[in-house]
This record gives structure tokens, C-alpha cells and sequence, in this order.
């Protein structure tokens, strides 16, 4: 695996908050880099380049305090505008960022951008395919989507997904998709990944901008509460029932083979929210030092589990030979 040895010494836990559209502002993410992990803020979460700007500078501000801070990673779309980049870019590297991060479209345009300036891109994949994509654009590295998902999620289990991907490309392999306990980000690992997305965990979180009633519908819901519908755009998100009745959708009616999907008038994020299937293993709403320290506990727990077994494999082959 190649994830770059400085990216991995600085954190406590191989996990990304990651940047999520309307939830991840300077408090998640300045939380997230001081607890030890990656944080990612979204640019398209600020209004304006001054705002982006300062949170970034609020964010780095608060980092000078923590002896060993986890990385700061910025999210770009693949087609914002090539000035307009150049610009942000500009104000990324004032403010220490190595990572960004990049959805949908071609990203070779910014990737080529983000390496002249001389950063890393992470380039969101739902298929080997789209996999194969990025690596062709130069990305450094993919965040393979699996099954169960959130937002704009794929439909590849992650038992087939990371280890194809693994085979051919010696990249960075971010795991993303249903991961929110600290024996998940392990399991990735396992299967081939260097790090992995916590998306739906994190939105249930103190500091998240998520609306409170969005964070209370993912300690309530579970798995069977969610609806794998195309938004806007055409791209697969799993869709909390409960917010897509209260704004009148019949959410039975989604079921149906000749469903014609959700309305294109709806305010995607806004009106209705997403949720991977993690939220079967999410009950509460802890503050993102906590979740981060519950995790870590959880991940060692999974590593000695998985030496272990590993030991016995050894000794089991070493009886066979003897």
C-alpha cells in the first residue's frame, strides 16, 4: 500500500471525517484534525471565497494548538472553474492543506492543478470502472463507495470492490460506505484499504451543522428506514424515509419497479437527508473527541483480534509441518 508514511504517522485512527454538503463546517472539521484524524471541509459549504477563507484560517488557528493534529483535507467538485481553483488552491496551501478531495466528473484537469501546487487528490469511485477512470486521470488516490453508502452511494459490496481495486492500482484506497464502527475502518484495512470514510457517524455528531431533527432521525432510523433513490443529476443516494414523507413524498410508492424516483424540485440535503446503513450501529450523539476515542478503542480491539488469528494460522501451520 502506498499511502504517504507522513499522512499515516499523524493520525490516531486510518479514518477520514469526511466532507459532507451542508454538514461539515470549521467545528467538525477543526474537531476532527484536533482529535488525530483526517478532516475534510467542503468548499462548497462556504458562500464566498472570504468565508472559505476564513474558516480555513479558523480552522488552522485552532490546530496550532494540538501538538500532533490530524490533516486538514479540502473538497472540490471536478468542474469548478479553472481561476476560481487556482484561487482556492492558493488559499489551501496558506493554510496547510496536503488533501483534496474531488466528486464527480473528470478530475484530470484538477489533479493536474492540485499536483503543480503540490498536493494529493482523492477522487470518489462507485465502480472498478470509474476506478479505473481516476487512476487513468493521475489521481493519488480513490475513495471506493461500496454498497450501503450515503450520499451519491455505490452498489458494489466492499468484499469485491476494495480487493478488485487493490489488484491492479498501488494507490491510496479510501473505504467508504456503512463504516461507523472502529472494527469496520479494521475490516477495511483487511480488505485491501488504507483508510476509510465515516460519513453517517460523524454527521451524528455535537459539533456537525446538521439540523438537530436530521441528527435525531439517525438515532431513530435504521437501515429499513432507508430508500435507495436517484436524486438530481442522476446519482443513487439511500434516503431517510422519515424526511422524505414529512415533505409529502409517498415513500411506499418508491418501492414500485416503475417508480419515477423523487422529485427534481426537492432541495436535496436541505429538505430530505441521506444515511449509509451504519446507522444501525448509531445510538447517540457524542461529541467528535469522544466518537473519535470510542473508535480508537474499537479499532486496537480489532487488531488484536485479527493478529490473533493470524497467530493461530502460524501456529496451526508450524503443527502441520512438525
Amino acid at each position: 500500500m502506498s499511502l504517504d508514511s507522513g499522512l499515516r504517522s499523524s493520525l490516531v485512527l486510518p479514518a477520514i471525517c469526511p466532507p459532507m454538503f451542508l454538514v461539515s463546517g470549521p467545528d467538525l472539521v477543526g474537531e476532527a484534525c484536533r482529535a488525530g484524524i483526517v478532516g475534510a471541509l467542503p468548499r462548497a459549504n462556504a458562500r464566498t471565497t472570504e468565508q472559505f477563507e476564513s474558516w480555513l484560517a479558523a480552522i488552522r488557528s485552532s490546530l496550532d494548538e494540538v501538538e500532533n493534529p490530524g490533516p486538514l483535507a479540502v473538497n472540490f467538485t471536478a468542474k469548478i472553474d479553472p481561476a476560481e481553483l487556482r484561487d482556492n488552491l492558493r488559499i489551501c496551501a496558506k493554510y496547510g492543506v496536503r488533501v483534496i478531495i474531488s466528486a464527480t466528473g473528470n478530475p484530470r484537469r484538477l489533479t493536474e492543478e492540485v499536483h503543480d501546487w503540490g498536493g494529493l487528490v482523492f477522487h470518489d469511485v462507485t465502480s472498478v470502472r470509474f476506478a479505473e477512470k481516476a487512476i487513468d486521470a493521475g489521481v493519488d488516490g480513490v475513495v471506493c463507495i461500496g454498497a450501503g453508502g450515503g450520499g451519491h452511494s455505490g452498489t458494489v459490496s466492499h468484499l469485491a470492490l476494495i480487493p478488485k481495486v487493490r489488484e491492479f492500482y498501488d494507490g491510496t484506497i479510501i473505504a467508504a460506505g456503512a463504516i461507523a464502527t472502529g472494527a469496520a475502518v479494521r475490516a477495511a484495512e483487511i480488505l485491501g484499504a488504507d483508510l476509510a470514510y465515516l460519513g453517517t457517524r460523524f454527521i451524528a455528531t455535537q459539533e456537525s451543522m446538521a439540523h438537530r431533527d436530521y441528527k435525531s432521525m439517525l438515532v431513530d432510523s435504521t437501515s429499513v428506514d432507508l430508500r435507495y433513490v436517484a436524486a438530481e443529476g442522476g446519482v443513487p443516494a439511500n434516503w431517510l424515509a422519515a424526511s422524505l414523507a414529512r415533505v409529502g413524498i409517498d415513500v411506499d410508492a418508491l418501492d414500485a419497479p416503475a417508480s419515477p424516483g423523487l422529485p427534481k424540485d426537492l432541495r436535496y440535503w436541505v429538505d430530505v437527508w441521506s444515511a449509509g446503513q451504519g446507522i444501525d450501529l448509531i445510538d447517540d450523539l457524542p461529541t467528535v473527541a469522544e466518537l473519535t476515542r470510542r473508535l480508537r478503542r474499537e479499532y486496537v480491539a480489532a487488531c488484536e483480534l485479527s493478529d490473533m488469528s493470524a497467530a493461530a494460522r502460524l501456529a496451526n501451520d508450524a503443527l502441520e509441518i512438525g
